[in-house]
């Protein structure tokens, strides 16, 4: 079965952005960028929040025909242009916008039946050669909503050398444990420390 995992930037304290979605705190450079690249690029699928979803949509399309187009830019606007983008939203459904309109190519919009919708997307077999991981990208309301149905099987988390104190969680309205297990850690130069963990569903 695939596996969803939560990649997310966070603060000391837990925090995925300010009050107001702030996330210029976050520390993004080219040895994170090679480092993430990497597992970005074995996967198929992308899970996204409606938020998230269309500031993806406003950047990456097109970032690798910008002028200064950074290597990161070409290499994930690619990646992003074959992906297959599924998007968590009521809203894009109601507003009546049907995949292949402009914007919405190679994408999959999720609006009810969340869990079962979910579990067929586990359940399919990923590309051979191809990872099982299915990253979901930021989007914390999304986020909430799939732990919450405990549909998470890790956790790819960037701690931030910085406390917000304040601003949105990335753990909120969870009623029981969730017990994890560390694969791996590394240090970044610029102080942001790497987590990688599994659900441990024994």
């Amino acid at each position: 079965m695939r596996k969803i995992i939560s990649f997310m930037h966070i603060s000391l304290d837990g925090f995925v952005a300010g009050m107001n979605g702030e996330m210029d705190w976050i520390k993004v450079d080219e040895e994170i960028f090679a480092h993430v690249g990497k597992r970005i690029s074995e996967g198929d699928t992308a899970l996204y929040g409606r938020v998230t979803y269309q500031m993806m949509e406003n950047y990456w399309p097109t970032a690798a025909d910008k002028p200064g187009a950074t290597r990161h830019d070409i290499e994930h606007s690619k990646w992003y242009s074959k992906v297959h983008k599924i998007v968590l939203s009521r809203t894009m459904k109601e507003a009546g916008l049907p995949a292949g309109q402009a914007g919405l190519t190679n994408t999959k919009i999720i609006s009810d039946n969340l869990s079962e919708s979910i579990n067929e997307i586990k359940q399919s077999r990923p590309p051979l050669g191809g990872s099982e991981d299915i990253l979901l990208f930021g989007s914390p309301t999304a986020t909430h909503s799939l732990i919450q149905l405990n549909l998470i099987d890790g956790y790819w988390l960037f701690v931030n050398p910085i406390i917000l104190g304040q601003g949105i969680p990335l753990f909120a309205g969870i009623k029981d444990k969730i017990k994890l297990k560390l694969l791996t850690t590394r240090q970044f130069t610029s102080g942001v420390t790497e987590l990688n963990y599994t659900v441990d569903r024994q």
